[in-house]
């Protein structure tokens, strides 16, 4: 049974992100809060954390998964960024959105996009992931809280416990943050492309698209 562990939804309790960090480091896969909705949360480098929350997510290999950075020096470690592109995050990150974009040699291939090489990128704009990805010191693998059979993403510590209990290792209560997920802008491609228009507003977008 997970872990369930209740946070303060803006001071979130140092000891208890400690205590998530180093079920992370130890394989865990996790729910976790953020500036759109919750997500499932895992470490980088785990392989098996993968394949668990794709049989959760009921996701296939052309399933883009994305990479939740503390900065854009993070972000610039995984994905290659043109000038225009680094302009862009600058101007809608931390935020609601993610981003597509092509992967450098440094990213796994197992994070990439099969066949296109792309990775997403987000730098949410909460307190609960903000303190995960600094005591992590490292980038932590997302992806939306959202199963197959659901109109929409979980977002209450209890549900989630209630429904996932017993196939990941916590849940990080943070208080309910919403139902609509980030806003996807592909920008792998010129002019930019809205995958999925959520959270985000599309001004910083468009506008410099034009």
């Amino acid at each position: 049974m997970a872990e369930y562990i209740k946070l303060h939804p803006v001071n979130p309790q140092p000891r208890l992100i400690r205590s998530a960090v180093e079920l992370l480091r130890s394989g865990a896969v996790i729910a976790y809060p953020t500036d759109s909705c919750y997500a499932l949360g895992w470490h980088i480098g785990d392989k098996a954390a993968l394949e668990r929350v794709r049989r959760i997510r009921q996701a296939d290999r052309h399933h883009h998964f994305t990479l939740v950075c503390a900065d854009l020096a993070a972000v610039g470690r995984f994905a290659r960024l043109e000038t225009w592109q680094f302009r862009m995050l600058h101007a809608c990150l931390p935020g609601p959105y993610t981003f597509l974009l092509r992967a450098t040699r440094e990213t796994p291939r197992r994070l990439q996009h099969p066949r296109r090489r792309t990775i997403g990128v987000r730098i949410p704009d909460h307190p609960v992931p903000r303190l995960l990805l600094k005591e992590l010191g490292e980038p932590l693998m997302s992806s939306t809280l959202l199963l197959a059979s659901d109109p929409q993403p979980l977002t209450e510590g209890r549900e989630i416990m209630a429904r996932l209990g017993h196939e990941i290792d916590a849940v990080l209560d943070g208080g309910d943050c919403g139902i609509e997920p980030t806003t996807v802008v592909d920008l792998s491609v010129t002019p930019p492309l809205i995958v999925r228009q959520g959270k985000g507003d599309l001004g910083p977008i468009t506008g410099r698209a034009l």
